[in-house]
C-alpha cells in the first residue's frame, strides 16, 4: 500500500448503549473495539496534520484520520474519554445551530417512528402516507422511508415538515441530544480538532451561493468565537459530490481560507487529490477481521 495514501474515517454517533432503530451506530464498547484496532494496524493521525503531510508526500504507512460530523453529545460524553484513554485524537465537525437544544430534521423523525404506537403510522396528511410500524424491522424500514422522502426537499420545507411531525409530543424528545457549547470547549482543550459543517446543515445544491457561503460562514464564526482559535477544515453536509455539493461550493470554501474539506464518498486521499474534497467512509462492520477488511477494500477504492 502506499504511503501516501489517506483513510478517513467518517462517524456520527457514539452511543452510550445500542440503539435498535439505529444499528449503524457503535455504542461505546464497539468504537473502543474499533480504535483498538486502528491503532495497532494503522498510524491514526490528527486531520490538519495528515493533510499536511498529504500534501508534502510524507505520510507514514497506513494512514488514517477519525473525524464526526454534526456535533452530537454524546461525541463529548462517549467518544471522547475513548479516544483520550487510547491516545488518540479526531476532528470535529460541528454544525453550530443546533447546539444548545437543539435537534436536527432525521432526529425528529427517529423520535416519531419510536414513540408511535399501533400497527400503522398514519402520515398521509404530511404527504408521506401510511407505514407499518408493528415490528422493529417495519420501525426501521419506516424511518429510512421518511428520511428518504424529505432530505432532498427544499431546506425550509424540509424543516418545517420535521417540525410537524414532532407534532404535540415534544416530552418524549431528548433535549440534549446534541452538545451544548461547553462541550465543543471541552473537546479543544482535550486537543481534539474542531472543523466547520455549516450552520444549518443544509445540502448546499440546494442554495444559492449567497446563502450557502454565508451558512459556511456564520458556522465557522461561531466555532471560532466558543474555541478562540482558528477553524481551518470543513466538511461538506451530506457530503456526495456532485449531488449535494458541486465545484461553486469547492470555490467557495477555498475562498473563505479554508486549509481542505472533506466529503463522503468512499476511498482514500493521495498525494496530488484535491483537498477540498477528500474522500471519507463509515466502517459500519462490528468484527475485528470484517472490520479490517472492510478498511482494506476502501484503500484500494480510487477517489472519484
Amino acid at each position: 500500500m502506499s504511503n501516501t495514501a489517506l483513510s478517513i474515517l467518517i462517524y456520527h454517533r457514539v452511543l452510550a448503549r445500542p440503539d435498535p432503530l439505529c444499528p449503524a451506530e457503535p455504542d461505546g464498547a464497539a468504537f473502543e473495539r474499533q480504535l483498538r484496532l486502528l491503532k495497532r494496524f494503522f498510524t491514526v493521525l490528527p486531520l490538519g496534520l495528515a493533510v499536511r503531510l498529504l500534501r508534502q508526500g510524507a505520510l507514514p504507512p497506513r494512514a488514517c484520520c477519525i473525524t464526526f460530523d454534526d456535533g452530537y453529545a454524546d461525541n463529548a460524553e462517549v467518544a471522547l474519554p475513548l479516544l483520550l484513554r487510547h491516545g488518540l485524537s479526531a476532528c470535529f465537525f460541528i454544525a453550530t445551530g443546533y447546539l444548545n437544544g437543539g435537534q436536527m430534521w432525521n432526529d425528529s423523525v427517529i423520535e416519531r417512528v419510536r414513540h408511535a404506537a399501533g400497527e400503522e403510522l398514519d402520515l398521509s396528511e404530511y404527504g408521506l402516507g401510511r407505514l407499518p410500524i408493528g415490528k422493529l424491522e417495519h420501525k426501521r424500514l419506516a424511518i429510512a422511508t421518511i428520511l428518504g422522502q424529505l432530505k432532498y426537499l427544499p431546506f425550509e420545507t424540509r424543516q418545517g415538515l420535521a417540525r410537524q411531525l414532532r407534532g404535540t409530543g415534544d416530552s418524549h424528545y431528548p433535549a440534549n441530544i446534541m452538545m451544548r457549547h461547553d462541550q465543543v470547549r471541552e473537546l479543544h482543550r482535550a486537543g481534539m480538532e474542531i472543523g466547520a459543517h455549516t450552520q444549518r446543515h443544509p445540502i448546499l445544491a440546494g442554495l444559492s451561493d449567497l446563502a450557502a457561503r454565508a451558512d459556511i460562514l456564520d458556522g465557522r464564526r461561531t466555532l471560532e468565537q466558543l474555541i478562540q482559535a482558528p477553524v481551518d477544515l470543513f466538511a461538506y453536509p451530506n457530503g456526495r459530490a456532485g449531488q449535494d455539493y458541486g465545484p461553486r461550493h469547492v470555490d467557495i470554501v477555498k475562498d473563505l481560507g479554508f486549509d481542505a474539506a472533506v466529503a463522503t464518498d468512499w476511498g482514500v486521499a493521495r498525494q496530488g487529490g484535491d483537498l477540498f474534497q477528500l474522500p471519507r467512509f463509515t466502517p459500519w462492520d462490528r468484527g475485528r477481521l470484517r472490520f479490517l477488511l472492510r478498511m482494506g477494500q476502501n484503500m484500494l477504492r480510487r477517489a472519484p
